[in-house]
């Protein structure tokens, strides 16, 4: 397998002299660019199945990388319609590991990395919200205070998701989202158990249902805007126009023929 180059972490420039810094411009291009999508839905929605098949597309038939923190369901899918993988196992999900087995799959030139699911890493034992729980401490039991330790650590370990120089598909668990109106709960959707707005992060960010339903919520790909795909393929469905779009060139400006 050959090896990926190396993840590049972005990190905040040293503050410059306005007069000294020097900004450039280059034609806009996604030369280069990999997915990054996630999945979410309730138990039994598809995900797992869904997100492998997906990664397998993306792949385009190569073998890929399995963080599993689901106690191997991913592992039961193994060779059905030719999917192969490699998978590696968490029982505990400190963010940090998670961009440890990261930088490893990078290493070891997996193509694509799905996380399944990337919900433990955020609830989990040693997850972001335990980080924050064991922080406090030091701020004299202040929880909001011991976000001051959990924010760097959840950035990091999404900043290690963006950076991986293969795709990256996360699944996430999703669960019913209420609000008071009028002092009676109303149901407001479904929302993934990760930090609030993360599905932002990606390019394209999808929901299942029970019925086996894909709605995609967020698109940077046009041909996927909007769409609702029924008992979804997801390599068929998902991957190919995914991988389409992103080889896709630019279209050229119009020639200019005012002055003809």
């Amino acid at each position: 397998m050959s090896q990926l180059p190396p993840p590049t972490r972005t990190a905040p420039r040293a503050a410059q002299n306005g007069a000294d810094q020097q900004f450039a411009f280059r034609p806009a291009s996604k030369a280069g660019r990999k997915a990054r999508l996630s999945i979410q839905g309730m138990s039994g929605s598809g995900k797992t199945w869904t997100g492998l098949s997906i990664a397998h597309g993306l792949s385009e038939g190569r073998k890929f990388a399995v963080i599993d923190t689901e106690k191997g369901a991913a592992s039961l899918y193994a060779g059905h319609h030719g999917i192969q993988f490699d998978s590696c196992a968490m029982d505990r999900y400190d963010p940090r590991d998670l961009i440890k087995v990261l930088d490893s799959a990078a290493q070891a030139g997996y193509p694509t990395v799905f996380v399944d699911s990337l919900s433990h890493f955020w609830k989990g034992t040693d997850g972001t919200l335990d980080q924050v729980e064991k922080a406090k401490s030091k701020y004299g039991g202040n929880k909001f205070a011991g976000w001051k330790d959990g924010t760097p650590i959840q950035n990091g370990m999404v900043a290690a998701i963006l950076d991986y120089p293969g795709h990256v598909v996360c699944s996430m668990r999703s669960y019913t989202e209420w609000v008071l109106e009028n002092g009676k709960p109303q149901r407001v959707g479904m929302r993934p158990e990760q930090r609030k707005g993360i599905e932002y992060e990606f390019d394209l960010a999808v929901a299942m249902d029970l019925d086996n339903r894909l709605e995609v919520l967020k698109s940077r790909c046009p041909s996927l805007h909007r769409a609702v795909i029924d008992r979804p393929s997801g390599a068929r469905d998902i991957a190919a126009p995914l991988l389409a779009w992103l080889a896709s060139e630019p279209e050229a400006a119009p020639a200019d023929t005012s002055e003809q």
